[in-house]
C-alpha cells in the first residue's frame, strides 16, 4: 500500500541562539504528529550576519540532536570535553541523555545550508549517558539511481548500512532527484515517515509540496517521490513512534513535569551534569 500524505507543515522564518535567522518547520505543536521527531530547523542562508552569532553554551537533557549540513561550517564545544567541526555533507548526532551543555560557533561561509533535528529519547533511555559522534563525509556512501542519487547519512537503504544510532533506529536520506525523475522508497509499514523539501519543489505521493515543507505521511509499504521540472533534494526521515507522554521546556524533553522540574533544580543547584562514573556497568 502506498503512503499518502497526513499533513504537512511549511517553515517560518525564527531566530533562536544569539541571533540565528532560521526556518522552525517542526516544534511543540507538531510533536504527536511526527513522533518521534520533536523538532526541525532549517538553515540557508547567504548572508553570514543571519547566522554567525551562533549558539552559545546551553544545556539539554532527553533528547538527541542531529545536524546535517550540506553546506557551511559548525563547530561543536560540549561539557564532554569534545571540540569538532562538521563541514559541507557531514552530519554531529549527539544525545543529551542525562544532561549535556554544548555550544555550536558558526563561521561565515559561501552558503549555510542544512537541518537540525531533535529526536525524542524513549523514555527508559532519557537519562542514559551522553554522547557525540561525528559521521564524516568519508563515511556517508553516496548511492546512485536512475536520475538522481541518495547519500544515506544513517540508518539502512537497500542491505547498505549507514551510522546506527544508540537508541531508536534512524533512517535519515538526502535524496537528490533530477528534473522530472520519479523514485520509489519502500518502507516498513508502521514506521514513522516523514520527509522534507530542502531545496526546491517536489511531488510527495502524487501531491505538489512546495520547498521547506516537512510532510507527515500515512502507514503503508512504500513512497512515491517524484521532481519538478527543476532538481530538488529532499531529506527522509523513518524512525519508530514512542507514544509517550511528552513534558518540554525549553532545551529540556523529558516525560512529566516533575522529570522537568527535577531538571531545573539540578541546574540550578549544579548537578546537571553527571559524573561518568554512574554511567559504569
Amino acid at each position: 500500500m502506498e503512503r499518502k500524505i497526513k499533513a504537512k507543515v511549511t517553515g517560518f522564518r525564527a531566530v533562536d541562539g544569539a541571533g540565528v535567522s532560521l526556518i522552525r518547520v517542526l516544534g511543540n505543536e507538531t510533536t504527536k504528529m511526527f513522533d518521534p521527531i520533536l523538532m526541525l530547523d532549517s538553515f540557508d542562508s547567504t548572508n553570514p550576519s543571519d547566522y554567525i552569532a551562533g549558539f552559545p553554551m546551553h544545556p539539554h537533557r532527553g533528547i538527541e540532536t542531529v545536524s546535517y549540513l550540506y553546506k557551511g561550517k559548525m563547530i561543536h564545544k560540549d561539557t564532554l570535553g569534545n571540540v569538532d567541526s562538521i563541514g559541507d555533507g557531514e552530519v554531529q548526532w549527539m544525545n543529551s541523555g542525562s544532561g549535556i551543555e554544548h555550544e555550536e560557533q558558526v563561521p561565515a561561509s559561501e552558503r549555510f545550508l542544512g537541518v537540525q533535528l531533535w529526536l525524542n529519547l524513549p523514555q527508559a533511555d532519557k537519562m542514559s549517558q551522553p554522547t557525540y559522534t561525528k559521521i564524516k563525509r568519508e563515511n556517508i556512501k553516496e548511492i546512485e539511481f536512475d536520475g538522481g542519487f541518495l547519500r544515506l547519512l544513517s540508518g539502512r537503504y537497500k542491505g547498505v548500512q549507514g551510522h546506527k544510532g544508540e537508541h531508536l533506529p534512524l533512517d535519515y536520506y538526502d535524496i537528490h532527484l533530477n528534473e522530472n525523475t520519479e523514485f520509489v522508497i519502500e518502507t516498513e509499514a508502521d514506521d514513522s515517515v516523514m520527509v522534507f523539501t530542502l531545496i526546491g519543489d517536489a511531488y510527495v505521493s502524487g501531491q505538489l509540496i512546495k520547498e521547506k515543507t516537512a510532510v507527515k505521511l500515512t502507514d503503508g509499504d512504500s513512497l512515491v517521490l517524484k521532481g519538478t521540472d527543476k532538481p530538488s533534494q529532499i531529506l527522509y526521515i523513518s524512525s519508530k513512534a514512542l507514544n509517550e507522554e511528552i513534558s518540554w521546556v525549553g532545551p529540556i524533553v523529558m516525560n512529566t513535569k516533575k522529570e522537568i522540574q527535577e531538571a531545573f533544580s539540578d541546574l540550578r543547584n549544579k548537578t546537571f551534569i553527571r559524573d561518568a562514573i554512574n554511567f559504569k556497568k
